[in-house]
């Protein structure tokens, strides 16, 4: 862990060369440490201020918290995140957990970190994108550390017709088996539909339909002869 400088007289601030928006703090003629140009600002430190131990563990202490609420931003910026998520996002970038708790709840304050929106959003990307079973999707959110009630109420919520997905995904896949017994592809099928989290009660029907619709059963596959 890296030590705390002591305090003692600032006699020089000078811009860092690779990072404009940081400034190389000195004291009493030595570099001691950095700081964001905002938090310079902010507090008016200026050369020949006086600054104590405890001053310059606060100073440090209000930069890593910026710091990690900067990279929260970034983070939220890409996609919604869950509080766990974010958390442990900031956790491999090695903040302070005291930083991390700070920063969390700046950005819960802005509106910027909800369980609620985020399972609503996970919820409507899959649906849109790639299609799962409820039980699928209430392990992803269960992984991302929503709390159980936020996820039934969320996937309640969305109304998803399991039936009409699954049979969609398993059309979309059936051309990978043509040719193939229909016993290898009622398989095959039923594999991929359980791996997108479909539970049996949607896998028999949607198979039943699916092959009723497309397979003679001595001729193999007859999709095409319509």
């Amino acid at each position: 862990m890296p030590t705390t400088p002591e305090g003692g007289r600032v006699t020089a601030i000078t811009p860092q060369r690779r990072t404009p928006d940081r400034l190389n703090i000195f004291l009493d003629g030595a570099y001691a440490f950095s700081l964001s140009t905002a938090l310079v600002a902010d507090e008016g430190l200026a050369p020949q201020q006086e600054l104590s131990a405890a001053g310059v563990a606060a100073l440090l202490a209000a930069d890593t918290f910026s710091k990690a609420t900067d990279a929260a931003i970034r983070l939220l910026a890409v996609r919604p995140r869950s509080e766990r998520e974010l958390r442990d996002r900031l956790r491999r970038k090695e903040y302070t957990p005291d930083a991390i708790a700070a920063a969390l709840e700046k950005v819960r304050g802005w509106g910027y970190l909800d369980d609620i929106e985020f399972a609503r959003f996970w919820v409507a990307q899959r649906e849109a994108h790639r299609p799962r079973g409820q039980r699928l999707l209430r392990y992803e959110l269960a992984q991302k550390g929503v709390d159980g009630d936020v996820i039934i109420a969320t996937i309640a919520e969305a109304e998803i017709d399991e039936t009409a997905a699954a049979l969609a995904l398993a059309r979309a896949r059936l051309h990978t088996y043509r040719g193939l017994d229909p016993v290898v592809v009622r398989r095959r099928l039923g594999a991929f539909l359980a791996r997108r989290g479909y539970g049996y009660d949607v896998i028999g029907p949607t198979l039943g339909t699916l092959l009723g619709e497309l397979y003679d059963l001595n001729d193999g596959l007859a999709a095409g002869d319509h």
